[in-house]
């Protein structure tokens, strides 16, 4: 929605398929650590293969962050410069565990979008196909959404209809652009996290 109305959208997660691409670094450390079992026939990373195993274990979690997040971050820091050159007025930076990773520095403002843990759980079920455990273990990982809320500048409550949703992304987009224009010639970036279908966003 945000892209809709303008914003430049910089998704972690598709950088993160990008960073585990065949003949990677990454992927090779993946390979070194959890073996051939976590590819696909055709040589690249299974993805659910993987999450079933780190999902399930804090310690794989956190060696998985530690393989994958650096290349995330150039990939980012490489679009982020192209939103530059461009001139861009806003980009929104979609990174999941925002505020676990300790990346609330990096931006001006973040967007929480935010929903009922019981209809996280149903949505990622329902979008991503995960097996109920595994949804529950993906949502165990997150920082508590009290605490976040507590930290965000604006907050969306995702738990209506699409409707709602399209009212309160108005509003938002009201607000990054009065934000943006208050800037004077300064470039701002959105970062957002998701949650299930809800994410932070962030401003910087």
């Amino acid at each position: 929605m945000l892209a809709e109305r303008g914003a430049t959208v910089i998704d972690a997660d598709e950088l993160a398929r990008e960073a585990v691409q065949p003949d990677t670094q990454a992927l090779r450390d993946i390979i070194k650590r959890w073996g051939k079992d976590v590819l696909s026939a055709d040589g690249s990373l299974d993805r659910k293969a993987l999450r079933q195993i780190v999902f399930a274990d804090q310690i794989e979690l956190d060696a998985l962050n530690r393989i994958v997040h650096p290349g995330v971050t150039r990939l980012r820091d490489r679009e982020i410069a192209r939103a530059k050159e461009r001139g861009d007025p806003i980009a929104v930076c979609v990174i999941p565990l925002l505020f676990e990773r300790n990346l609330v520095e990096e931006f001006d403002a973040i967007v929480l979008v935010d929903a009922p843990r019981p209809l996280r759980l149903e949505r990622l079920v329902a979008t991503r196909g995960l097996e109920e455990t595994e949804a529950m273990n993906m949502i165990a990982a997150q920082m508590p959404a009290e605490l976040k809320r507590a930290r965000a500048d604006y907050c969306i409550d995702n738990n209506g209809s699409l409707e709602d949703l399209e009212r309160d992304v108005d509003a938002l987009w009201s607000s990054l652009q009065r934000a943006a224009s208050k800037a004077a010639g300064e470039f701002r970036f959105v970062a957002s996290e998701v949650r299930g279908i809800e994410s932070e966003v962030r401003v910087s």
